[in-house]
């Protein structure tokens, strides 16, 4: 296969393990860097982003737990910047030694990123972005009364806070990353979807929200003309009617087809359904050929054989 330039899109959830501490989630992104290497290996052009859902939610706790008048817990759209400097430089230092180890000379760049929003966004009006742990309901409903915060049911795991998720509109530091790229080295981008701002009279100003990191992603994929966006989940393939009798794998399926599926509610809200919305998204805004794929991490070496993984084309 020749040369692609691939934004590959890590879950937070790939980085937290049942070990929340630094060196769990070193561990971690360790096995992760030999996945994402051996794309790099094949001679690929990479561009790394990722999720932070866990890490910016247990954050958010920390400053909680600890604020006094002499040291006031930060802001969401600070904690998002704090997670974006602490997984970019796990990444990075996983990622340099696998390819060192695998005889490759290249740098790994973490950008802290800005995210252009709208602030006439609905999603500051409805919060719905889980963050952080998962609570039982009787827990979420004593954060909530305690807090303030809101707290749903997430895909049948627990309770857990939920923040506005506006979409994006703009990644400030494209043109960065585009040239980071072209220079043969690995950029780290839009950490945990990037840090939310709207425009202000003197730049932009942070604002307290959480960006979905697939829709992020995606955005950025256009802007430097990426070939392939691949988002990894749990599963090596999407389903329709998952987990039925009826359940059916989808290998290669167009954007009109998964238009279609959408109305018929085939994906979950909370967890497929922004993954296949990105992904559309990329496709249909993107340079022509340009694919997304779906699938799992273990599952990365195969995401490029045929009904191995699921690939998303314009009709």
């Amino acid at each position: 296969m020749e040369k692609k330039r691939i934004i590959i899109a890590l879950g937070g959830n790939a980085i937290l393990t049942k070990d929340p501490t630094a060196e769990g989630q070193m561990k971690a992104l360790t096995n992760t860097s030999k996945y994402l290497v051996k794309m790099i290996k094949a001679g690929h052009e990479v561009i790394i982003t990722h999720g932070n859902g866990p890490q910016v939610g247990n954050l958010l706790l920390q400053q909680s737990a600890a604020k006094s008048e002499k040291n006031p817990e930060m802001p969401i759209d600070t904690a998002v910047a704090m997670t974006q400097g602490s997984i970019g430089y796990w990444l990075q230092k996983a990622l340099k030694k696998e390819l060192l180890v695998n005889g490759i000379d290249k740098e790994v760049v973490t950008i802290v990123t800005q995210v252009e929003v709208s602030r006439d966004d609905p999603a500051f009006k409805e919060p719905s972005k889980p963050i952080g742990p998962f609570y039982t309901e009787e827990e979420a409903k004593l954060e909530e009364e305690k807090t303030g915060h809101k707290f749903i049911e997430d895909s049948g795991r627990g309770y857990r806070r939920v923040v506005p998720s506006p979409k994006p509109v703009r990644i400030i530091e494209y043109a960065a990353v585009k040239a980071l790229v072209e220079s043969g080295d690995i950029p780290i981008s839009v950490g945990g979807g990037g840090i939310p701002v709207v425009k202000s009279e003197f730049g932009y100003r942070g604002v307290e929200a959480v960006i979905d990191k697939d829709y992020a992603s995606s955005n950025l994929g256009c802007l430097i003309d990426a070939d392939y966006l691949i988002i990894l989940t749990d599963v090596d393939n999407v389903f329709i009617n998952y987990n039925k009798s009826n359940q059916k794998k989808l290998c290669r399926v167009s954007t009109s087809e998964l238009e279609s599926y959408i109305e018929e509610n085939q994906f979950a809200s909370g967890s497929m359904l922004p993954k296949i919305e990105a992904s559309i998204q990329f496709v249909k805004n993107s340079k022509i050929g340009a694919k997304a794929i779906i699938t799992s991490l273990t599952n990365l070496p195969n995401a490029f054989i045929d009904d191995m993984a699921t690939v998303i084309e314009n009709d």
